[in-house]
């Protein structure tokens, strides 16, 4: 029985892969912040059955209480989970909300920088022993691939000036990026994947939308858009059968990491400035 730790895992694509994983009769983990509907999921779950030795589903599902946008909730979410376990196979960064302006958390964090970047940073490095336990670690961080090199603001990372969703959206992906050569380095049996949909994802869209953007999405999505289960099909093949090293996929086509002459020196000093911030 694998232990799998999904963030954003009782909403969309995290939910999805929680209830695979349950009915596949792995031991899940889920951060969010909505007990209701992890409940709900594990209710689902149980209801569909597992395999015929599995324990039920209920006996299997754990669920971590977490606003992973402050760092004194992820770093007890990374306390809680080494009190608890005694290795991880695969840890899911799935958590989501989607700012379209400059918020700042209660500890001065921006909130994107924050969610997106920080607490994955806290996460993979806090449980690293935990991964370095399992016999085929695997970190899935769905930030879609393929940022520019240079798209961190190392002098202000948390965009006190110039912010737009773009830059933060495009230095948060390639922050992730580098986040993958650090893991890679401390333990080269780790796969480190950086993973997007292939296309429009139908879900609940958290985050801070205007009512014509919000109905934009919605529209779109029921249209276009493809079931969580759906989208999530190729990640599980990815989570099921992990190969060590750093990888990129958009749904299950391989993509080419952004790799630079410096990406190794980018990493330390984006490493350097996170240690500094936190």
């Amino acid at each position: 029985m694998r232990t799998i730790v999904i963030t954003g895992g009782t909403d969309g694509m995290g939910a999805a892969l929680a209830h695979h994983y349950l009915r596949a009769g792995d031991r899940v983990v889920a951060v969010g912040r909505n007990r209701a509907k992890f409940e709900a999921l594990v209710a689902k779950a149980s209801a569909a059955g597992g395999g015929d030795t599995a324990p039920p589903a209920a006996a299997r599902a754990e669920f971590l209480a977490a606003d992973l946008s402050s760092v004194a909730e992820t770093r007890r979410t990374v306390g809680r989970l080494t009190e608890r376990h005694a290795r991880i196979d695969a840890l899911v960064l799935a958590a989501s909300f989607v700012r379209r302006r400059r918020h700042l958390t209660p500890e001065g964090h921006e909130a994107s920088w924050a969610l997106f970047f920080l607490s994955k940073y806290l996460l993979v490095t806090g449980v690293a022993p935990l991964l370095a336990a399992a016999a085929r670690p695997v970190v899935v961080n769905t930030a879609v691939p393929g940022a520019r090199p240079d798209a961190i603001d190392f002098e202000d990372p948390g965009m006190a000036t110039g912010f737009t969703f773009a830059r933060s959206n495009a230095q948060q992906r390639r922050a992730n990026e580098l986040l993958g050569v650090l893991a890679t380095g401390l333990d080269p049996d780790l796969a480190y994947v950086t993973w997007g949909p292939a296309r429009l994802v139908r879900s609940g869209f958290a985050g801070e939308f205007g009512t014509a953007a919000r109905l934009g999405v919605t529209v779109l999505g029921g249209l276009l858009g493809q079931r969580p289960a759906t989208a999530v099909r190729p990640l599980v093949r990815i989570l099921d059968d992990p190969a060590p090293g750093r990888a990129a996929y958009r749904g299950g086509t391989r993509r080419p990491l952004a790799a630079g002459p410096r990406e190794v020196e980018e990493c330390a000093r984006l490493t350097a400035l996170v240690e500094a911030t936190l």
